[in-house]
């Protein structure tokens, strides 16, 4: 160890070994959330899960604080060094919250494996991260078990029991028991706030999903920002019903929620009808939802049974909420703020961010950027676009930011090309410092040599009475090479005539922005990932050869 004299000079040398030196004392670091806010609301309730059993499960900051650390001695005691990766494929469970703070505390890295994967896509993702241990929710075995075999870097196989009735046999031990015999005491371990934490795989529009790494750093400085922009208190209940494994529900809300002191609830997937019973029981002051949830729960049957008044704040993003379903929501929650977020899972994953006024100043908003990034636009060039209403990429930087895509050094560089984060998506100013997201880069549609955004004919479609949920793609086409098509779900007892849809876009879109063709799907023929956001690329999928036929 270095003498005194590290006291006296400020130098990169002496400010490494101070910060090693005095780690425990001054670290900001995930690894301490629970311990602080039990500091703090020593009996508040921070989690509450229903578990399949019957049982509800309450746990206070406290005594929560002390299964994470179970859980954390238990990894390092199996020999989890630094940074080796614990993946787990779960809903949203105790279970699964108890691996996030257990990697945190124990220097691990958590990835969570999104579970509408099936076979060789989880194995991908497992085996391209390095993974050490695998935790497997028995609800969702059959997703990983054809790809058992392919997994070559898994040492360890864990059962998470949530009583559905399947056993873990051979390889796998039981979670519980893992960690049960384990020491409740923090473990005595350095932590940084720039060491990686987590990791998460993009969906992506590639046929392989690209690895986000994120750190401390970065993902305490979106907590912070969301903390601010979404105004939340330690007085705050959050309804968790989206899926944790995806970084919108875990770092937006229930993670910054756990960080301030409030109470998270968590849903173990997002069923509508459970959704309602849930907000009347618990009364959550806060809820998330991708817009095609909200429209279902607005359009539910029988939402005018419960009591709804609870709901204070409520969130939305994943994807654009459509202009006059959105209005009819605030209509029936007067009592409540919405808030819009746009982000990616690079950013941690908020970029901008829209409050209430700002949504009924413009519905089409997506705010202005987070507490801690700098956004801006740029042309092909890479040239910042000052001007009102001139299309262009939107661009971030700050403490944010991943720090790479892992094992993918020429698309870390070509998405911080020009010292900036490149979104891949297409934005205008519509006012100083305030942005609308035109469309996803992959959702403009060539068609005819002319540039169509899908949001605006959906935003069109969507003022049709009979319309529930509509999805604009492009489809291959032998003299448009790509045609503007609509994909419609009709509200509950309605029916929709195509041609009818057709002609209610000529009347307020230019003829090379009204849809070619129209096709009426069923609800549960829409596809959909588990956070709500309509899956356009598997419908490209689908209807490719729509026009070929």
């Amino acid at each position: 160890m270095r003498g005194e004299d590290v006291f006296y000079e400020i130098n990169d040398e002496n400010v490494r070994e101070l910060r090693k030196r005095y780690n425990k004392i001054r670290r900001w670091v995930i690894a301490d959330f629970l311990r602080r806010s039990g500091r703090r609301y020593p009996e508040k309730t921070a989690l509450i899960f229903n578990h399949p059993d019957g049982r509800e499960i309450r746990l206070t900051y406290s005594e929560l604080d002390k299964m994470a650390n179970k859980v954390a001695n238990a990894l390092l005691n199996l020999g989890i060094k630094k940074y080796d990766r614990v993946a787990i494929l779960a809903h949203n469970t105790l279970h699964h919250v108890l691996t996030i703070f257990g990697c945190a505390k124990a220097g691990a890295i958590y990835l969570g494996l999104n579970y509408l994967m099936y076979g060789k896509d989880l194995a991908y993702c497992i085996n391209h991260s390095e993974a050490k241990v695998l935790i497997v929710e028995d609800a969702l075995f059959e997703r990983i078990e054809p790809a058992m075999d392919q997994l070559k870097t898994v040492d360890t196989f864990l059962w998470s029991n949530q009583g559905v009735g399947v056993e873990g046999e051979g390889r796998w031990e039981s979670f519980d028991d893992f960690f049960d015999g384990e020491s409740d005491t923090e473990p005595d371990t350095i932590l940084n706030i720039e060491d990686p934490v987590q990791m998460t795989y993009t969906s992506g529009t590639e046929s392989l999903p690209k690895c986000v790494v994120h750190t401390n750093e970065s993902l305490i400085a979106q907590y912070v920002g969301c903390i601010v922009d979404g105004e939340y208190t330690a007085n705050d209940i959050m309804l968790n019903t989206m899926p944790i494994y995806h970084c919108a529900q875990r770092d937006v809300f229930m993670m910054p929620i756990f960080y301030v002191g409030g109470t998270n609830v968590m849903m173990t997937e997002p069923n509508l009808d459970l959704m309602l019973e849930y907000i009347d029981r618990y009364k959550p002051t806060m809820l998330f939802l991708a817009p095609t949830v909200w429209i279902g729960l607005l359009r539910h049957p029988d939402i005018d049974k419960y009591d709804l008044q609870s709901l204070r704040k409520c969130y939305y993003g994943a994807s654009i909420f459509p202009e006059e379903p959105l209005k009819e929501l605030m209509e029936k929650l007067p009592q409540a703020r919405f808030f819009q977020y746009y982000g990616q899972t690079e950013l941690a994953p908020y970029h901008t961010v829209a409050n209430h006024e700002e949504i009924l100043e413009y519905t089409k908003t997506a705010g202005r950027s987070g507490l801690n990034l700098e956004s801006r636009l740029e042309n092909d060039e890479h040239e910042e676009i000052a001007e009102i209403g001139v299309p262009g990429e939107i661009t971030a930087r700050g403490p944010h930011v991943m720090l790479m895509y892992y094992k993918d050094p020429e698309k870390t560089e070509e998405a911080f090309k020009c010292g900036w984060f490149h979104s891949g998506d297409i934005a205008v100013k519509y006012r100083e410092s305030y942005f609308e997201i035109v469309d996803r880069k992959k959702d403009m549609i060539k068609t005819g040599g002319e540039n169509v955004s899908s949001r605006e004919v959906e935003e069109v479609i969507y003022k049709h009475p009979d319309v529930w949920e509509v999805a604009v793609i492009g489809l291959p086409h032998e003299k448009w090479i790509e045609a503007v098509t609509a994909i419609v779900v009709p509200k509950p007892g309605k029916t929709i005539n195509p041609e009818e849809i057709i002609e209610f876009c000529r009347k307020e879109l230019s003829p090379y922005k009204v849809p070619k063709g129209v096709i009426v799907l069923k609800p549960e023929d829409l596809p959909k990932t588990p956070s709500g956001k309509i899956m356009k690329r598997e419908l490209r999928k689908i209807f490719k050869d729509y026009y070929s036929a």
